[in-house]
């Protein structure tokens, strides 16, 4: 009796462990499932202009990306603090380039002048002035890139001329005379400028609050489709009713 009593909770035992082993094995393909919805979930995230690659890529990655990102903060401050001091002497002081340049050169020339002869009546060494010389190899590399870009502008230019992209030649039809409103209520100095505050605002912003945004385009963009439904139903139907029927019923007969 007593190994019978035994073997029947040995038994019952197993049957217990194998229930348990199915539940676990269940559990893991269920979260298996899980990882697997929640990664599509996660692929089919909405992003602007049908954006597949992160911020970073987009602005061409690279040490101007981390420009425009501000990943380094000294260095970003320095070319926007550049820009801001050239956007205001240029344009607030309304100083010349070619003055700007002249008197900087006489200031720079003069200072060393007068330290090189005061330090030769102090008996002290004459400040070292180094030797500058432009390297060739990124003044190299600056020209194929902009050669590269304005070749890649041109094919562009010329695959919209041709009419094979109507929606191509509507949008760069309509960004050329948004552009010609706002260079005539505004110089290129100033134009340059906001260009560059655009840039080193816009996309950090967008990189922090990246979901939201998306999310919020996804609404307008759905909201926009709603709308364009609307109106050519609307602009269908006018057509349709303007339309005599006299003539729909001779083209059936």
């Amino acid at each position: 009796m007593v190994e019978d009593h035994k073997h029947g909770e040995s038994i019952l035992e197993k049957i217990v462990e194998k229930i348990h082993g199915h539940d676990d094995s269940s559990s893991s393909h269920d979260s298996d499932d899980d990882k697997k919805s929640s990664s599509s979930f996660k692929s089919k995230i909405y992003r602007l202009f049908g954006r597949e690659k992160p911020v970073h890529k987009v602005l061409g990655g690279g040490k101007p990306a981390d420009i425009f990102l501000w990943r380094n903060k000294k260095v970003s401050g320095g070319v926007f603090g550049a820009a801001t001091a050239s956007w205001i002497v240029f344009e607030l002081m309304e100083y010349h380039l070619l003055t700007f340049l002249c008197h900087f050169s006489i200031l720079a020339l003069a200072s060393l002048f007068l330290w090189s002869n005061a330090c030769t009546f102090v008996h002290k060494a004459s400040p070292h002035i180094p030797e500058v010389h432009i390297p060739e190899d990124p003044v190299l590399q600056l020209a194929s890139g902009l050669r590269i870009e304005a070749n890649r502008g041109f094919t562009l230019l010329r695959n919209i001329a041709s009419g094979r992209d109507l929606k191509k030649f509507i949008l760069v039809v309509a960004g050329l005379w948004v552009l010609s409103i706002i260079g005539s209520c505004c110089n290129f100095m100033t134009l340059f400028y906001i260009a560059t505050v655009l840039l080193f605002t816009i996309p950090v912003l967008y990189e922090k609050y990246e979901d939201k945004v998306d999310a919020f385009g996804e609404k307008v963009m759905k909201e926009m489709k709603k709308q364009y439904a609307v109106l050519d139903d609307k602009v269908l139907s006018k057509v349709l009713s303007k339309i005599p029927r006299g003539a729909l019923n001779k083209k059936k007969d």
